[in-house]
């Protein structure tokens, strides 16, 4: 698997579990993990710079170019 797809999978569990904790009633825990997750995709769409994608694509390289 490639740094991309593992970014969005890895954005995807942490909003489900952000919903989850909303749904518990933990609304706390659930606000601080949503408000890190919008926090850090205003900061990649400003900088065009993601540290969780450029420490994936370290690890697991970049997926190849679809034409």
């Amino acid at each position: 698997m490639c740094a991309e797809k593992i970014q969005r999978f890895l954005m995807a569990i942490v909003l489900t579990i952000a919903m989850v904790l909303f749904a518990t009633g933990n609304l706390q825990w659930g606000v601080i993990i949503q408000t890190f997750v919008i926090v850090m995709i205003v900061a990649w769409a400003l900088t065009d710079f993601c540290p969780s994608l450029w420490f994936f694509k370290k690890v697991f390289g970049k997926c190849p170019q679809k034409d």
